[in-house]
């Protein structure tokens, strides 16, 4: 019989946390699913658990790939699915019970939805993880179509582990792709450049595990500056399509920083009109906005360059009373 769902788990050298990984899968309330294991070059006793549980338990599958990389692990596990929707499943994580049945069930329901994540519990090993605990609350708090929509270009909407969608989706837009960029990200940017609806359960569906040597940590596809680089020509094919004053924008943010990670998007043929700051009489070599004189929505399209929470919340707070809706006069990309 051919599974609904396929979860697809690439390991490496994960021989403390495999076992529980696949535990949390083989206890999943909804039956009808393969696990499909890949093997990326292991060289502990990774190999030896997986083997264990094929051998006891007929829907788990081993694979093998050679090319180095979660990346190659997880497209190879993909085209190996037999399923008619895809979960992914990282080797240190631990899946809720009901995840597969949840996740299911939404896209049973909700048929013009592409894919649909779920909240993550984050798991810290460390005290050197606090800014990653940071990011678990926001895109926690990022649920609706249009919350992700409005939040994609801020940090990734979707916490890949937690994220499940229909085989025709990737089959259609495409899987992760190689390059200095984050590829779970790029994905999500692009099927949501593609149209692809994405939802999000408001239900906990995995425990993520934090390390001080998980790969967003040690390789420089994941750094700060490869998330500026794709978000940005992601943001500029989005601006082409929304923004009614393409290719000018104002730019919340007059800081070095600011300046320096908005200067990205001028590759692409976007103008920047102006700065907008809240200090009086900011000189700098362009026109500068003090933010309590911009002008009435219609007149201008706002990309926020700035990180701080509490500073978002009282930037969205201001707009919002000025008349400026999110997604259509203004947007946060940092």
């Amino acid at each position: 019989m051919i599974p609904e769902v396929s979860v697809v788990l690439p390991f490496y050298n994960a021989g403390s946390t495999l076992s529980r990984a696949i535990e949390s899968i083989a206890a999943q309330s909804f039956k009808s699913f393969e696990c499909i294991l890949i093997n990326n070059n292991s060289s502990d006793k990774s190999v030896q658990i997986a083997q264990k549980w094929v051998a006891k338990d007929r829907r788990f599958i081993l694979i093998h790939e050679n090319r180095q990389g979660v990346m190659f692990a997880s497209n190879t596990g993909s085209l190996q699915a037999r399923g008619k929707y895809i979960a992914r499943m990282d080797a240190d994580d631990w899946a809720y019970p009901n995840r597969l049945e949840l996740q299911a069930g939404f896209l049973d329901a909700n048929l013009d939805y592409g894919a649909v994540a779920g909240k993550v519990k984050h798991i810290s090993h460390s005290d050197n993880t606090k800014g990653f605990a940071r990011y678990v609350d926001w895109v926690n708090s990022v649920q609706s179509y249009s919350d992700i929509l409005n939040s994609q270009f801020i940090e990734s909407p979707i916490a890949n582990p937690s994220a499940m969608w229909r085989k025709e989706t990737a089959e259609k837009h495409g899987m992760y792709k190689q390059g200095d960029f984050p590829e779970d990200y790029e994905m999500w940017l692009r099927w949501l450049s593609e149209g692809v609806k994405i939802g999000k359960l408001n239900e906990t569906v995995l425990n993520w595990h934090d390390s001080d040597t998980r790969i967003t940590r040690t390789q420089s596809i994941y750094s700060d500056s490869a998330f500026y680089r794709i978000k940005t020509k992601y943001l500029a094919l989005w601006l082409k399509k929304n923004n009614p004053f393409h290719p000018q924008i104002a730019v919340w943010g007059a800081s070095r920083i600011s300046r320096r990670r908005a200067s990205l998007i001028k590759q692409y043929g976007i103008e920047i009109e102006c700065y907008i700051d809240t200090k009086k009489n900011r000189q700098l070599d362009h026109k500068v906005v003090y933010y309590n004189d911009i002008p009435p929505p219609g007149k201008i399209f706002i990309l926020v360059y700035l990180k701080q929470m509490n500073i978002k919340k009282e930037i969205r707070e201001f707009l919002n009373s000025r008349g400026y809706c999110e997604g259509v006069n203004y947007l946060f990309v940092s």
